[in-house]
Parts: structure tokens; sequence; C-alpha cells
């Protein structure tokens, strides 16, 4: 066993559980084949171990993400019975060519943006809500196999509009959206029925189910460390 794999089961050892670390291995070389304004693309050979034979692989240097499960049930539900509402959009998306119900969501583009504040700029710029109520409800890469871009699910509850003075006119693609509300446990029932793809959408409502059931106990606060890519974009 290698002193890297024995660390790793000491600290899984304290909770019985698998956990990820950061584990870097020598890049012998890399060549910068394509730059756009959300990702880059480099052409890498790294070397796995002493004594190895390099592997060439691609790497899509991409900005991490946040996405928001805005929540809100009981006297807030329009629901008659009270029952936990969530809020999307439907959102275009060119490369699979498909209308997507989604939860808000954006990069974090803005240079030394911390993750919370992008999170409660993007709950604001696309659904012209805000919520007093933030914690951590997900992490995780978005296809690690080649791409360094990250992501993090927040759970927001205490959802209220905005006034029409701090609404931001939406663009492009985002100005098609209608912010919508729709009946959590359906949400939940159509992701385990194949109706909808978004990843962050997939994720993020499964972990908030997740959540529910065990009554809301155990959630991160909204700042809980996270292992992001040391080299996004």
């Amino acid at each position: 066993m290698s002193t890297a794999d024995g660390a790793a089961e000491a600290r899984a050892a304290g909770t019985g559980r698998p956990v990820d670390e950061r584990d870097t291995r020598e890049v012998l070389s890399a060549e910068h084949v394509w730059a756009g304004p959300i990702l880059s693309v480099e052409d890498e050979r790294v070397r796995l171990s002493e004594g190895t034979e390099p592997l060439r692989r691609q790497v899509v240097r991409h900005h991490d993400a946040v996405n928001v499960v805005a929540l809100r049930e009981g006297e807030d539900s329009s629901q008659p019975d009270g029952a936990a509402e969530i809020l999307m959009v439907r959102q275009y998306r060119h490369p699979v060519r498909a209308s997507l119900w989604e939860i808000p969501a954006g990069l974090l583009d803005v240079p030394g943006e911390d993750p919370l504040v992008a999170a409660q700029r993007e709950l604001a710029e696309e659904t012209d809500r805000r919520a007093s109520a933030w914690h951590a409800l997900v992490d995780y890469y978005a296809s690690p196999g080649f791409t360094t871009e990250g992501a993090r699910s927040f759970l927001a509850r205490g959802i209220s509009v905005l006034p029409e003075s701090e609404r931001i006119e939406r663009e492009a693609e985002e100005a098609e959206f209608v912010p919508t509300w729709f009946r959590f446990d359906d949400v939940v029932a159509g992701v385990l029925a194949g109706e909808l793809h978004n990843p962050s959408t997939v994720m993020g409502v499964l972990a908030a189910d997740r959540a529910r059931t065990r009554g809301w106990e155990g959630l991160r606060p909204a700042d809980a460390p996270w292992l992001r890519s040391p080299e996004s974009l």
C-alpha cells in the first residue's frame, strides 16, 4: 500500500466513508491548444508514477460553477397542502439542441468572488429572488475525466421577491427565462423518470430530497470547505 493510500484510508476510517483528496502527478509537458472566454484546451503528458511511461491527456480548463436549489414550503407554498416547491427556469442549451428545466446556476467567472455571493447573484439575476438562509448541499466535478469544472449546489430557503429597482435585465438565452415554481416531489419524480437532464439539477434535487428526509440535519454551512480544482480557468 502506498503512503497516499494509507493516508486516505486513515482519514476514511474515522467516519467509515471514502474521502476524496488532492493528488498531483508529474506533468512532463503541456501544450496550449486553444482558448475562449469560458474554457481553454491543454494537451498534457503526465507520468502517474516513477518508472512508468507518460500518458497523453487533453484537459479542458473551465470556470467552476454554482447552482441553487431554492425551496419554499408551508405557508409560503402555493400548494393547497403546503407541500415543498422548487424554483426552476427553462433554458435553451445549444450543444445538446434542447430546452432544459434547470435550477438557477452560473459560472464563477468574477475574479475573487466568493461562491456564496456568486450563488446569491445568480439567484437574483435569473429569478428576481433572494433568500435569507443558505447551506452547502453537494459538491462535484462536472466530468473529471477531461474538464477542471467543479460545482457546488446551495440550498436556499426563506425566498422573497426582489423589488423592481434591484432586478437585472436578462439577455441572450436568459431573456427567455420565466421563473416557475414546481411541486418538489414532482421534480424528484421527474429526475428518477429520466425527464430532467441538467446535471446540476439532477444532483441538487436528489441531494435536497435526501437532506429533507433527514429533517435537514447535518447540512453544511454555506462556506464549508470545497475540493475545487486548483487549475480551473
